[in-house]
């Protein structure tokens, strides 16, 4: 019986991978009969580990995460104070995107697609993020709304694909450009 509870996981755990290995490389419009013959199983079996598209989209997504070392805002609390705890922030956040620029440029081409739970996780953890790097910067009251525009421009995926990869802008170079356009966004007028 064992045996047999080792096989199912094994199967499923194959699945998985090559599902998120497609949506690394062709995107998430991978079918299921793609991610089948990727895994070296049937379109049933496929099924069978995940009765929909939310099923295996929560399964790959907590797969693909649990590689990742993902950004931590109480490890920017750590830095010292004030100008360097906002790079070390922004460095954090675009260290996670360079390291997974591949499936971010895909999962970001297809966030109206995803299914609503995996989308909500998303913008949590995004919110997350800028409301971290907003309490760094501390803005006025007066200031705090373009603050917070600001880091969330500065904080997306795609500005700094657009930044980084499509415009050839240095990761440390990026860091100071977008550290400087938040500290201008929180400063008084």
């Amino acid at each position: 019986m064992r045996k047999r509870a080792a096989d199912v996981d094994r199967t499923r755990q194959r699945i998985v991978e090559a599902a998120v290995g497609l949506h690394r490389t062709v995107g998430l419009d991978a079918t299921v009969t793609d991610i089948a013959e990727a895994a070296g199983v049937t379109r049933a079996t496929v099924y069978r580990h995940f009765p929909d598209d939310a099923a295996l989209f929560a399964a790959c997504s907590s797969h693909w995460r649990s590689q990742q070392r993902r950004p931590d805002p109480s490890r920017w609390r750590e830095a010292e104070a004030g100008s360097a705890r906002l790079r070390t922030a922004l460095a954090d956040l675009y260290r996670y995107f360079a390291a997974g620029a591949d499936l971010l440029t895909n999962v970001s081409r297809a966030l109206d697609r995803l299914p609503p739970d995996v989308s909500r996780a998303i913008a949590d953890e995004a919110a997350g993020w800028r409301e971290a790097i907003v309490e760094i910067v501390a803005p006025p009251p007066d200031e705090r709304a373009v603050t917070e525009g600001v880091v969330g421009h500065v904080t997306s995926f795609p500005t700094w694909r657009s930044l980084v990869l499509d415009h050839g802008v240095a990761e440390g170079e990026v860091v100071e450009l977008m550290a400087g356009l938040v500290e201008q966004a929180a400063s008084s007028r």
